[in-house]
């Protein structure tokens, strides 16, 4: 493993012919400076309507989406209809406040691309189960949002130039896949959209743009039509927000709407536990190059901070991943990505066109190809990681802190949708070194915006814990978020 912190990183010399700016929707509105949770509240209590919400989230969304490149699909119609005719007295923690649905997932009446240009834009049938459980908690979407092709990179940029751009600097990437989500989010265009991870792809924007952004424990929530059949059920759906409290929200939300049956409850998680932790810190993966400086950095003052707080941090710890784990991922996303191709007439409709397949998706084809004598291998591998998951985890530690990614967020270019497959993987995995893990192993991790870049951009830095201990996560992130509050683009 590399150990070189201090030559120049090549992810922020990528150089376009694009000025940086910060974008910010944020207003003298009905949505104000209010979080999903602050939304909901003045609309309970009749300060404002939920339809004048959602035409302030309209507005501001179609102020900023020109810059930021966020949106697949608008639903405003629909949004107005809701809104309008929003239940009284209804119980919905977030009832009447506008939001989005990222491009992956079921939604009646709205097509589903996947980010993808070989997908027939054909409306759906029908919601999805976890899209039924996201619309449970009261949220009113506005829009689609956009992910690069079927997810499979930490960007959202599609080839051709059409990028989701960073409201924190638009020259950089927002992360992805849920890319377009976060950019909404953090630029306070909506104070809530819906995300989902697969290998980080909820963490990353999260850590990008500067939210919150909690990968749930396998199971948690419901899914969707789209992964509901995979091999290892490596995604979990969720949200990207502003503050922990929206987060722990929707998550007892969620759960009411459809409690699990194999993982202990969690229930409204509404501040700080008690408790002292035994945090173990471990600040370069063992699956990637070192860890940025500035990361780094970061990582240490969140383990400094939790020490002044007095929980117990170990700075030595190490995650014991087996050294198979890091082929075995790339070799099980490839899988997914031949199964695209080779299916999508029967996955996505007849409308599927292979012939426009992006340069990445045909690349992870090709290589599960080549390498399909593994499958029985790798899929028992990563089938067994779950179970293994325990025994995995630092027995000296109730929670373990680490970076979200190796280092700080790219500038846009870095992984173009245009770029050859062997240096966009190449960079990809140089990038991503610490979240896919729990993608595997089924347990629950989250990303805080508890570092700055010394350009003033946000950097992420992720706690994670067993299986099913998402409210050990949220009461530890309450109190974070209560010692460092959060810096948001005002």
């Amino acid at each position: 493993m590399s150990t070189d912190t201090s030559r120049p990183a090549p992810y922020d010399e990528v150089r376009e012919d694009h000025e940086s700016t910060r974008v910010s929707a944020f207003a003298d509105d009905a949505l104000g400076d209010l979080d999903a949770t602050g939304v909901a509240e003045e609309i309970r209590a009749g300060r404002i309507s939920a339809s004048e919400a959602v035409e302030a989230a309209i507005a501001r969304v179609a102020a900023v989406d020109p810059a930021l490149g966020a949106t697949t699909v608008d639903d405003v119609d629909r949004a107005r209809r809701r809104a309008a005719h929003l239940p009284k007295g209804t119980d919905a923690p977030f009832a009447g406040v506008p939001s989005a649905i990222k491009d992956n997932v079921s939604v009646a009446g709205m097509p589903m691309t996947q980010g993808s240009d070989a997908l027939p834009a054909t409306p759906g049938t029908a919601d999805g189960a976890f899209v039924r459980q996201f619309l449970s908690s009261g949220v009113i979407p506005v829009a689609t949002t956009t992910c690069p092709p079927f997810g499979w990179t930490a960007t959202t940029e599609r080839p051709g130039g059409r990028v989701t751009r960073n409201p924190w600097a638009t020259g950089y990437s927002s992360g992805g896949s849920s890319g377009g989500s976060a950019a909404l989010v953090a630029s306070g265009a909506l104070p809530i959209a819906h995300g989902n991870d697969g290998g980080g792809s909820i963490r990353i924007p999260a850590a990008a743009c500067g939210l919150v952004g909690l990968k749930t424990s396998r199971g948690r929530f419901l899914g969707d039509p789209t992964t509901d059949q995979l091999p290892v059920g490596i995604v979990v759906n969720g949200v990207l927000t502003r503050t922990v409290r929206d987060t722990a929200a929707f998550l007892a939300s969620a759960e009411r709407y459809q409690p699990s049956r194999k993982l202990p409850p969690v229930g409204l998680v509404e501040g700080p536990g008690a408790r002292r932790l035994r945090v173990g810190m471990m600040v370069d993966s063992p699956l990637a190059p070192a860890t940025d400086p500035q990361t780094r950095d970061a990582v240490e003052a969140v383990g400094r901070l939790l020490d002044g707080l007095g929980h117990d941090v170990d700075p030595d710890t190490t995650v014991p991943v087996p050294e198979f784990f890091k082929t075995d991922f790339q070799d099980y996303w490839s899988l997914l990505a031949l199964a695209s191709s080779a299916q999508g007439s029967k996955l996505y409709g007849d409308g599927f066109d292979a012939a426009r397949l992006d340069k990445f998706t045909l690349g992870l084809a090709a290589r599960a190809k080549r390498r399909l004598h593994r499958a029985p291998l790798y899929l028992a591998r990563l089938g067994l990681s779950g179970v293994a998951s325990e025994r995995l985890f630092p027995a000296e530690a109730d929670v373990v802190l680490t970076p979200t990614l190796v280092h700080t967020t790219p500038r846009i270019g870095y992984l173009s949708g245009d770029l050859d497959f062997d240096t966009h993987l190449a960079r990809l995995l140089d990038y991503v070194g610490f979240t896919p893990v729990h993608n595997a192993n089924g347990q629950p991790s989250i990303s805080l915006p508890l570092g700055r870049t010394d350009d003033g951009r946000p950097i992420g830095v992720m706690l994670s814990a067993r299986r099913g201990q998402e409210r050990l996560l949220l009461e530890l992130a309450f109190e974070l978020e209560a010692a460092a509050p959060f810096a948001r683009l005002g």
